[in-house]
Protein backbone atom coordinates (compact mmCIF):
# COMPACT_ATOMS: atom_id res chain seq x y z
CA UNK A 1 0.00 0.00 0.00
CA UNK A 2 1.28 3.58 -1.08
CA UNK A 3 2.48 5.33 1.38
CA UNK A 4 3.22 9.70 1.44
CA UNK A 5 6.92 10.29 1.33
CA UNK A 6 8.90 12.90 3.09
CA UNK A 7 8.98 14.48 -0.92
CA UNK A 8 4.83 14.57 -0.74
CA UNK A 9 4.82 16.33 2.53
CA UNK A 10 6.91 18.81 1.50
CA UNK A 11 4.86 19.14 -1.53
CA UNK A 12 1.66 18.96 0.32
CA UNK A 13 3.04 21.90 2.59
CA UNK A 14 3.95 23.98 -0.83
CA UNK A 15 0.23 23.76 -2.40
CA UNK A 16 -1.09 24.84 0.88
CA UNK A 17 0.97 28.02 0.78
CA UNK A 18 -0.56 28.03 -2.44
CA UNK A 19 -3.77 27.54 -1.39
CA UNK A 20 -3.45 30.16 0.95
CA UNK A 21 -2.71 32.30 -1.84
CA UNK A 22 -5.82 32.03 -3.99
CA UNK A 23 -8.01 32.37 -0.73
CA UNK A 24 -7.03 36.11 -1.30
CA UNK A 25 -9.25 36.10 -4.45
CA UNK A 26 -11.53 33.24 -4.22
CA UNK A 27 -13.27 31.90 -0.66
CA UNK A 28 -11.12 29.69 1.27
CA UNK A 29 -13.33 26.32 1.01
CA UNK A 30 -12.22 26.66 -3.25
CA UNK A 31 -9.29 27.75 -2.88
CA UNK A 32 -8.94 24.88 -0.14
CA UNK A 33 -10.26 22.02 -2.56
CA UNK A 34 -8.43 23.35 -4.94
CA UNK A 35 -5.22 22.67 -3.55
CA UNK A 36 -6.25 19.26 -2.22
CA UNK A 37 -7.36 17.85 -5.37
CA UNK A 38 -3.62 19.04 -7.05
CA UNK A 39 -2.43 17.29 -4.30
CA UNK A 40 -4.53 13.77 -4.78
CA UNK A 41 -4.37 14.10 -8.41
CA UNK A 42 -0.10 14.14 -7.76
CA UNK A 43 -0.54 11.15 -5.37
CA UNK A 44 -2.64 9.16 -7.99
CA UNK A 45 0.13 9.86 -10.90
CA UNK A 46 2.81 9.13 -8.61
CA UNK A 47 1.35 5.72 -7.28
CA UNK A 48 0.42 4.78 -10.81
CA UNK A 49 4.47 5.26 -11.61
CA UNK A 50 5.42 2.88 -9.12
CA UNK A 51 2.81 -0.14 -10.73
CA UNK A 52 4.87 -2.92 -12.49
CA UNK A 53 6.66 -5.78 -11.13
CA UNK A 54 10.23 -5.25 -9.10
CA UNK A 55 12.59 -7.84 -7.86
CA UNK A 56 15.09 -7.71 -5.46
CA UNK A 57 17.38 -10.79 -4.62
CA UNK A 58 20.21 -10.69 -1.78
CA UNK A 59 23.08 -11.94 -2.54
CA UNK A 60 25.50 -13.36 0.47
CA UNK A 61 28.85 -14.02 0.34
CA UNK A 62 29.98 -17.79 0.38
CA UNK A 63 32.08 -17.13 3.72
CA UNK A 64 32.44 -14.70 6.13
CA UNK A 65 35.67 -14.53 8.63
CA UNK A 66 35.36 -12.96 12.05
CA UNK A 67 36.29 -9.13 11.56
CA UNK A 68 36.77 -9.28 7.94
CA UNK A 69 35.04 -6.66 6.01
CA UNK A 70 32.20 -8.37 3.43
CA UNK A 71 29.47 -6.66 1.52
CA UNK A 72 25.68 -8.23 1.03
CA UNK A 73 24.72 -7.65 -2.78
CA UNK A 74 21.24 -6.43 -3.62
CA UNK A 75 20.33 -7.36 -7.04
CA UNK A 76 17.14 -5.38 -7.93
CA UNK A 77 15.69 -5.65 -11.40
CA UNK A 78 13.19 -3.36 -12.71
CA UNK A 79 11.02 -4.68 -15.48
CA UNK A 80 8.19 -2.10 -15.85
CA UNK A 81 8.54 1.29 -18.30
CA UNK A 82 9.25 3.54 -15.34
CA UNK A 83 12.60 4.58 -13.70
CA UNK A 84 12.54 3.28 -9.82
CA UNK A 85 14.54 4.78 -6.79
CA UNK A 86 15.09 1.95 -4.03
CA UNK A 87 16.45 2.23 -0.46
CA UNK A 88 17.01 -0.88 1.60
CA UNK A 89 17.96 -1.62 5.33
CA UNK A 90 18.91 -4.94 6.46
CA UNK A 91 17.76 -6.29 9.77
CA UNK A 92 20.36 -6.93 12.75
CA UNK A 93 21.29 -10.34 12.65
CA UNK A 94 23.06 -11.80 15.93
CA UNK A 95 26.98 -12.15 15.64
CA UNK A 96 27.16 -9.71 12.52
CA UNK A 97 27.71 -5.84 12.71
CA UNK A 98 25.32 -4.63 9.83
CA UNK A 99 25.82 -1.21 8.60
CA UNK A 100 22.76 1.44 9.53
CA UNK A 101 22.66 3.45 6.79
CA UNK A 102 20.52 2.81 3.73
CA UNK A 103 21.42 1.77 0.64
CA UNK A 104 20.44 3.80 -2.04
CA UNK A 105 20.13 2.53 -5.90
CA UNK A 106 18.67 4.27 -9.45
CA UNK A 107 17.28 1.80 -11.41
CA UNK A 108 16.50 2.57 -14.86
CA UNK A 109 13.48 1.34 -17.17
CA UNK A 110 13.60 -2.19 -17.91
CA UNK A 111 16.86 -2.65 -16.65
CA UNK A 112 19.09 -3.79 -13.43
CA UNK A 113 21.57 -3.20 -11.13
CA UNK A 114 23.14 -3.52 -7.47
CA UNK A 115 23.35 -1.88 -4.04
CA UNK A 116 25.16 -3.15 -1.35
CA UNK A 117 25.44 -2.96 2.24
CA UNK A 118 28.24 -3.51 4.41
CA UNK A 119 28.38 -5.92 7.33
CA UNK A 120 31.82 -7.38 9.43
CA UNK A 121 30.97 -10.26 11.59
CA UNK A 122 31.94 -9.76 15.38
CA UNK A 123 31.75 -13.53 16.62
CA UNK A 124 32.30 -17.05 15.44
CA UNK A 125 30.01 -19.49 14.51
CA UNK A 126 26.61 -19.90 13.23
CA UNK A 127 24.32 -16.98 12.73
CA UNK A 128 21.36 -16.08 10.01
CA UNK A 129 20.23 -12.92 8.16
CA UNK A 130 16.45 -12.30 8.99
CA UNK A 131 14.83 -10.12 6.17
CA UNK A 132 15.87 -6.85 4.58
CA UNK A 133 13.69 -3.82 3.81
CA UNK A 134 12.72 -1.71 1.12
CA UNK A 135 11.64 2.02 0.16
CA UNK A 136 10.22 2.31 -3.26
CA UNK A 137 9.95 5.21 -4.93
CA UNK A 138 9.35 6.71 -9.03
CA UNK A 139 11.13 9.93 -10.08
CA UNK A 140 8.67 12.34 -8.64
CA UNK A 141 8.99 10.48 -4.97
CA UNK A 142 5.69 11.95 -3.92
CA UNK A 143 4.55 8.33 -2.44
CA UNK A 144 6.75 5.56 -2.03
CA UNK A 145 6.42 1.58 -1.17
CA UNK A 146 7.76 -0.21 2.04
CA UNK A 147 8.14 -3.92 1.68
CA UNK A 148 9.71 -6.45 4.05
CA UNK A 149 11.58 -9.55 2.18
CA UNK A 150 11.71 -12.61 5.14
CA UNK A 151 14.04 -14.54 3.31
CA UNK A 152 16.45 -16.25 6.07
CA UNK A 153 19.89 -17.04 5.29
CA UNK A 154 21.89 -19.14 7.51
CA UNK A 155 25.52 -18.19 7.61
CA UNK A 156 28.45 -19.62 9.43
CA UNK A 157 30.94 -17.34 10.97
CA UNK A 158 34.76 -18.58 10.77
CA UNK A 159 38.10 -18.04 12.36
CA UNK A 160 40.33 -15.30 11.01
CA UNK A 161 43.22 -17.30 9.04
CA UNK A 162 44.68 -13.75 7.66
CA UNK A 163 47.35 -13.76 9.49
CA UNK A 164 48.85 -17.08 7.64
CA UNK A 165 48.70 -14.50 4.90
CA UNK A 166 51.02 -12.14 6.34
CA UNK A 167 52.96 -14.72 7.80
CA UNK A 168 55.05 -15.55 5.15
CA UNK A 169 54.49 -19.42 3.20
CA UNK A 170 53.24 -21.92 5.04
CA UNK A 171 55.49 -24.19 2.70
CA UNK A 172 58.54 -21.75 3.64
CA UNK A 173 58.45 -22.31 7.26
CA UNK A 174 57.78 -26.31 6.25
CA UNK A 175 61.52 -26.00 4.10
CA UNK A 176 62.69 -25.51 7.44
CA UNK A 177 61.52 -28.09 9.88
CA UNK A 178 62.40 -30.70 6.81
CA UNK A 179 66.70 -29.09 7.25
CA UNK A 180 66.27 -29.69 10.87
CA UNK A 181 65.34 -33.37 10.44
CA UNK A 182 68.20 -33.83 7.98
CA UNK A 183 70.40 -32.18 10.54
CA UNK A 184 70.02 -34.15 13.38
CA UNK A 185 70.34 -37.11 11.23
CA UNK A 186 73.64 -35.95 10.77
CA UNK A 187 73.79 -35.25 14.13
CA UNK A 188 72.96 -39.01 15.42
CA UNK A 189 69.98 -38.36 17.07
CA UNK A 190 66.50 -38.56 17.18
CA UNK A 191 63.57 -41.29 17.81
CA UNK A 192 64.71 -45.04 16.04
CA UNK A 193 68.16 -46.50 15.67
CA UNK A 194 68.51 -46.84 11.95
CA UNK A 195 72.65 -47.36 11.45
CA UNK A 196 76.12 -46.98 12.37
CA UNK A 197 78.31 -45.19 10.75
CA UNK A 198 82.08 -43.80 11.57
CA UNK A 199 83.07 -40.72 13.49
CA UNK A 200 83.60 -37.93 11.91
CA UNK A 201 85.32 -34.37 13.29
CA UNK A 202 82.02 -33.09 13.01
CA UNK A 203 80.21 -35.74 15.16
CA UNK A 204 79.85 -34.69 18.96
CA UNK A 205 81.64 -36.85 21.11
CA UNK A 206 78.75 -38.16 23.11
CA UNK A 207 77.12 -39.15 19.84
CA UNK A 208 79.95 -42.41 19.34
CA UNK A 209 78.65 -45.55 20.21
CA UNK A 210 81.01 -47.27 22.47
CA UNK A 211 79.89 -50.52 22.48
CA UNK A 212 79.92 -50.53 18.76
CA UNK A 213 83.56 -48.51 18.66
CA UNK A 214 84.73 -51.85 20.60
CA UNK A 215 83.87 -54.22 18.34
CA UNK A 216 84.91 -52.80 15.35
CA UNK A 217 88.07 -51.36 16.62
CA UNK A 218 87.80 -47.45 15.46
CA UNK A 219 85.17 -44.72 16.50
CA UNK A 220 81.13 -45.02 15.40
CA UNK A 221 78.44 -43.48 15.63
CA UNK A 222 74.86 -44.66 15.94
CA UNK A 223 71.84 -42.77 13.54
CA UNK A 224 68.82 -42.76 14.25
CA UNK A 225 65.53 -42.16 11.96
CA UNK A 226 64.17 -38.56 13.30
CA UNK A 227 60.10 -39.69 13.98
CA UNK A 228 58.39 -37.73 11.53
CA UNK A 229 54.55 -38.40 12.64
CA UNK A 230 54.61 -36.81 15.88
CA UNK A 231 51.61 -35.86 17.98
CA UNK A 232 50.50 -32.39 19.11
CA UNK A 233 47.36 -31.51 21.28
CA UNK A 234 45.82 -28.22 21.47
CA UNK A 235 44.45 -28.03 24.73
CA UNK A 236 42.06 -24.76 24.47
CA UNK A 237 40.99 -23.03 27.59
CA UNK A 238 37.18 -21.88 26.72
CA UNK A 239 36.73 -20.26 30.74
CA UNK A 240 35.80 -16.77 31.34
CA UNK A 241 39.81 -15.74 31.34
CA UNK A 242 39.40 -16.11 27.07
CA UNK A 243 36.35 -13.88 27.00
CA UNK A 244 37.32 -10.47 27.17
CA UNK A 245 37.55 -8.43 23.99
CA UNK A 246 40.91 -7.37 22.76
CA UNK A 247 40.32 -4.89 20.33
CA UNK A 248 37.48 -6.19 17.76
CA UNK A 249 37.72 -10.18 18.84
CA UNK A 250 37.55 -12.02 22.37
CA UNK A 251 41.14 -13.44 23.40
CA UNK A 252 39.46 -16.93 22.71
CA UNK A 253 39.17 -15.46 19.00
CA UNK A 254 43.19 -15.14 18.51
CA UNK A 255 43.38 -18.32 20.46
CA UNK A 256 41.39 -20.46 17.57
CA UNK A 257 42.77 -18.90 14.31
CA UNK A 258 46.55 -19.61 15.64
CA UNK A 259 45.70 -23.46 16.71
CA UNK A 260 44.21 -23.87 13.06
CA UNK A 261 47.51 -22.05 12.09
CA UNK A 262 49.65 -24.65 13.60
CA UNK A 263 47.06 -27.62 12.85
CA UNK A 264 48.01 -26.32 9.06
CA UNK A 265 51.43 -25.83 9.41
CA UNK A 266 51.46 -29.77 11.27
CA UNK A 267 49.90 -31.22 8.67
CA UNK A 268 52.34 -29.98 5.98
CA UNK A 269 55.11 -31.46 8.03
CA UNK A 270 53.17 -34.41 8.34
CA UNK A 271 52.51 -34.36 12.39
CA UNK A 272 49.19 -35.57 13.49
CA UNK A 273 46.92 -33.16 15.75
CA UNK A 274 43.85 -33.05 18.13
CA UNK A 275 42.08 -30.75 20.46
CA UNK A 276 40.70 -30.74 23.41
CA UNK A 277 38.49 -27.57 24.52
CA UNK A 278 37.39 -27.01 28.01
CA UNK A 279 36.03 -25.61 30.87
CA UNK A 280 34.69 -26.45 33.91
CA UNK A 281 34.35 -29.42 31.80
CA UNK A 282 35.50 -31.34 28.47
CA UNK A 283 33.39 -29.40 25.98
CA UNK A 284 35.05 -30.24 22.55
CA UNK A 285 37.84 -33.09 21.80
CA UNK A 286 38.90 -34.14 18.47
CA UNK A 287 41.61 -36.99 18.71
CA UNK A 288 44.84 -36.56 16.77
CA UNK A 289 45.15 -37.07 13.04
CA UNK A 290 46.17 -36.42 9.37
CA UNK A 291 44.85 -35.47 6.29
CA UNK A 292 42.71 -33.15 5.02
CA UNK A 293 38.96 -34.77 6.37
CA UNK A 294 40.75 -34.15 10.20
CA UNK A 295 41.74 -30.64 9.08
CA UNK A 296 37.89 -29.67 8.12
CA UNK A 297 37.05 -31.22 11.16
CA UNK A 298 39.66 -29.59 13.18
CA UNK A 299 37.73 -26.30 11.73
CA UNK A 300 34.90 -27.39 12.17
CA UNK A 301 34.80 -27.62 15.78
CA UNK A 302 36.71 -24.78 16.71
CA UNK A 303 34.78 -22.54 14.35
CA UNK A 304 31.96 -22.70 16.83
CA UNK A 305 33.39 -22.86 20.41
CA UNK A 306 32.33 -20.15 22.25
CA UNK A 307 34.32 -19.03 26.27
CA UNK A 308 31.79 -20.13 29.13
CA UNK A 309 31.64 -17.91 32.17
CA UNK A 310 33.19 -20.23 34.64
CA UNK A 311 36.14 -20.85 35.68
CA UNK A 312 38.27 -23.45 33.82
CA UNK A 313 39.37 -26.77 35.37
CA UNK A 314 42.73 -27.49 34.06
CA UNK A 315 43.14 -30.62 36.60
CA UNK A 316 40.40 -32.30 35.04
CA UNK A 317 41.37 -31.66 31.34
CA UNK A 318 45.29 -32.12 31.79
CA UNK A 319 43.78 -35.51 33.02
CA UNK A 320 41.86 -36.11 29.99
CA UNK A 321 44.54 -35.47 27.60
CA UNK A 322 46.93 -37.64 29.80
CA UNK A 323 44.80 -40.78 29.88
CA UNK A 324 43.83 -40.37 26.00
CA UNK A 325 48.06 -39.87 24.87
CA UNK A 326 49.97 -43.23 24.73
CA UNK A 327 52.93 -41.58 23.66
CA UNK A 328 55.31 -38.21 24.08
CA UNK A 329 53.43 -35.52 22.56
CA UNK A 330 53.50 -31.77 22.02
CA UNK A 331 50.59 -30.23 24.39
CA UNK A 332 49.72 -26.50 23.52
CA UNK A 333 48.32 -24.88 25.98
CA UNK A 334 46.35 -21.86 24.97
CA UNK A 335 45.34 -19.94 28.28
CA UNK A 336 45.54 -16.56 30.37
CA UNK A 337 47.38 -16.17 33.95
CA UNK A 338 45.56 -12.71 34.17
CA UNK A 339 44.69 -13.34 37.91
CA UNK A 340 46.60 -15.39 40.91
CA UNK A 341 43.88 -17.89 41.38
CA UNK A 342 43.91 -18.95 37.50
CA UNK A 343 48.09 -19.16 37.57
CA UNK A 344 48.50 -21.26 40.38
CA UNK A 345 45.55 -23.53 38.91
CA UNK A 346 47.82 -23.63 36.08
CA UNK A 347 51.21 -24.11 37.77
CA UNK A 348 48.94 -26.83 39.82
CA UNK A 349 48.16 -28.96 36.97
CA UNK A 350 51.23 -29.01 34.29
CA UNK A 351 52.49 -31.02 36.78
CA UNK A 352 50.73 -34.00 35.03
CA UNK A 353 51.72 -33.80 31.68
CA UNK A 354 55.71 -32.39 31.78
CA UNK A 355 56.69 -35.66 33.40
CA UNK A 356 55.80 -37.30 29.78
CA UNK A 357 54.94 -34.67 27.40
CA UNK A 358 56.85 -30.89 26.02
CA UNK A 359 54.23 -28.49 27.13
CA UNK A 360 53.77 -24.99 25.05
CA UNK A 361 52.17 -22.48 27.16
CA UNK A 362 50.68 -19.68 24.86
CA UNK A 363 49.43 -16.34 26.37
CA UNK A 364 48.13 -13.31 25.39
CA UNK A 365 49.67 -10.40 27.20
CA UNK A 366 47.14 -7.39 27.53
CA UNK A 367 47.83 -4.13 26.01
CA UNK A 368 45.50 -2.43 28.31
CA UNK A 369 48.12 -3.49 31.23
CA UNK A 370 51.12 -2.50 29.21
CA UNK A 371 49.61 1.09 28.52
CA UNK A 372 48.61 1.80 31.86
CA UNK A 373 52.45 1.01 32.84
CA UNK A 374 53.75 3.64 30.32
CA UNK A 375 51.25 6.58 30.55
CA UNK A 376 52.53 9.30 33.11
CA UNK A 377 49.65 9.38 36.05
CA UNK A 378 47.64 13.02 36.27
CA UNK A 379 45.21 12.21 38.51
CA UNK A 380 44.48 9.98 41.44
CA UNK A 381 42.15 7.58 38.64
CA UNK A 382 45.56 7.18 36.88
CA UNK A 383 47.70 6.36 39.75
CA UNK A 384 45.50 3.42 41.14
CA UNK A 385 45.00 2.04 37.47
CA UNK A 386 48.72 2.45 37.47
CA UNK A 387 49.07 0.76 40.36
CA UNK A 388 46.66 -2.38 39.82
CA UNK A 389 48.64 -2.52 36.27
CA UNK A 390 51.85 -3.16 37.92
CA UNK A 391 50.91 -5.86 40.25
CA UNK A 392 48.65 -7.66 37.75
CA UNK A 393 52.09 -7.13 35.51
CA UNK A 394 54.15 -8.80 38.45
CA UNK A 395 51.93 -11.63 39.24
CA UNK A 396 51.83 -12.40 35.96
CA UNK A 397 55.44 -12.67 35.40
CA UNK A 398 56.12 -14.47 38.44
CA UNK A 399 53.97 -17.04 36.88
CA UNK A 400 55.52 -17.20 33.33
CA UNK A 401 58.79 -17.45 35.32
CA UNK A 402 57.72 -20.26 37.56
CA UNK A 403 56.51 -22.03 33.86
CA UNK A 404 60.19 -22.08 32.87
CA UNK A 405 61.09 -23.30 35.33
CA UNK A 406 59.58 -26.19 35.36
CA UNK A 407 61.27 -26.76 31.34
CA UNK A 408 57.82 -25.41 30.23
CA UNK A 409 57.78 -23.50 26.94
CA UNK A 410 56.47 -19.67 26.71
CA UNK A 411 55.15 -18.11 23.67
CA UNK A 412 53.81 -14.53 25.38
CA UNK A 413 53.39 -11.88 22.56
CA UNK A 414 50.23 -9.13 21.90
CA UNK A 415 47.32 -10.96 20.34
CA UNK A 416 47.67 -9.56 16.89
CA UNK A 417 51.17 -11.38 17.11
CA UNK A 418 49.79 -14.27 18.43
CA UNK A 419 49.66 -16.69 15.27
CA UNK A 420 52.82 -15.58 13.49
CA UNK A 421 54.47 -16.30 17.20
CA UNK A 422 53.04 -19.43 17.91
CA UNK A 423 54.36 -20.27 13.87
CA UNK A 424 57.84 -19.89 14.87
CA UNK A 425 57.74 -21.52 18.55
CA UNK A 426 56.36 -24.49 16.22
CA UNK A 427 59.18 -24.81 13.76
CA UNK A 428 62.01 -23.74 16.22
CA UNK A 429 60.89 -27.22 18.78
CA UNK A 430 61.01 -29.67 15.28
CA UNK A 431 64.01 -27.91 14.10
CA UNK A 432 65.72 -28.55 17.38
CA UNK A 433 64.29 -31.83 17.96
CA UNK A 434 63.02 -31.48 21.33
CA UNK A 435 59.38 -33.37 20.85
Amino acid sequence: MPRIAPRGITALLGLALVAFGLAQALPWPLALGLGLLAFAALVVYDAALLRGPLEIVRIVPPRFALARPETLVYEITNRSSHERRVALVEAPAEKLAIALDEAHAVVPPRSRTTATIAVVPRERGRTALRSFHARILSRLGIVELRRAFRVPADLRVMPDLSALDRSGDLVARTKLIEAGLRRLRRRGVGGEFASLREYTPDDAFNTIDWKATARRGRAMVAQYEVERAQQIVVALDAGRLMSPRLGDRRKLDYAVSAALAVAAIARLAADRVGIVAFAAEVVARVAPGGGPQHTAQLTDVLSDLEPRFEEADYERAFIEIERTLRRRSLIVLFTDLFDPVASSAVLGATKLLTTRHLVLVVLMNDAAIAGALRREPNDVTDAYRAAVAATLFEERARAVAALRNRGILIVDVPAAELTVALLDAYVDIKTRGLL
